[in-house]
């Protein structure tokens, strides 16, 4: 199964467009795990275990890991998912944006190294940059389109042509790129109005979401703006809302994770049909 059968098997099997990011911050895990060499995968695994009914993707943000160097960490967290829940697919948010053989070194080290079903990439450098990446044809290669990122208009509203930058990569990917049919764009909820335009261009591609939870996105506006007609479509990210929720009523951080993403992923049905 490639990487976009998986994910629409996800989407139905868990009847969820949330996507629960794994950005793991030493300093707010709870402390029974703080200082332990094996503290992020703990944590990690508990939070898997407590959302995978509820979330169509899991995406590990590398930094996490390698500013620590705990790839290895990585590594047990990638093998985890794959071992209890390899129905559920795994995108390593990595952002990689370099050419010819140093990009084919990234696509080995996201989809060989670390199993990943699909890896997101920075076009900047363009087409031979992304290439690479789509040797692996039963994988996924979600292109940065619109960042949540106030400061990504700096770039992506630059006139190309009588278009923004951003309207100009998702025709790029949508028409000229996605030649194996396995790409994605990630478009932030925190531009609604943008998120549309996109839909619009690329059809029924699918969009990674960043921008609820601790970045204030609305998810009626998200939800609305990206949908696809069959209510599907998006992979809608939440990292640290999910991950440090505040436990309530006697939970542990596992239990307040699952509450989170469970109304997180309510809300976000609540407005697809």
């Amino acid at each position: 199964m490639n990487f976009i059968d998986q994910l629409n098997a996800a989407w139905r099997s868990n009847d969820s467009l949330l996507c629960v990011g794994l950005d793991p911050d030493v300093a707010r895990l709870p402390a029974h795990l703080q200082g332990r060499p094996d503290g992020i995968v703990e944590f990690c695994k508990a939070i898997i275990d407590a959302t995978a009914d509820l979330a169509c993707a899991f995406k590990p943000q590398i930094a996490y890991f390698a500013a620590l160097g705990a790839e290895d960490q990585l590594e047990a967290v990638c093998r985890y998912l794959a071992d209890r829940y390899p129905h559920i697919p795994l995108i390593l948010d990595a952002k990689r944006g370099d050419i010819g053989a140093t990009a084919r070194q990234y696509a080995r080290e996201a989809f060989d190294r670390y199993g990943a079903h699909a890896v997101t990439v920075n076009p900047y450098m363009g087409f031979d940059s992304v290439e690479p990446y789509m040797e692996w044809e039963d994988r996924g290669v979600i292109v940065l389109c619109r960042t949540s990122n106030a400061g990504g208009s700096d770039l992506q509203f630059l006139d190309v042509g009588g278009q923004p930058l951003y309207q100009h990569v998702a025709r790029l990917v949508a028409e000229k790129w996605n030649r194996n049919g396995q790409c994605a764009l990630v478009v932030g909820a925190t531009f609604p109005e943008e998120l549309a335009q996109v839909r619009r261009i690329v059809g029924d591609m699918p969009l990674l979401v960043p921008g609820i939870g601790a970045q204030g996105g609305d998810i009626e506006a998200t939800v609305k703006a990206g949908r696809t007609a069959g209510g599907a479509g998006m992979m809608i990210n939440s990292s640290r809302a999910i991950l440090y929720a505040q436990p309530q009523g006697g939970e542990d951080f596992a239990q307040a994770a699952r509450r989170v993403a469970l109304e997180t992923r309510d809300a976000i049905n609540a407005h697809r049909a």
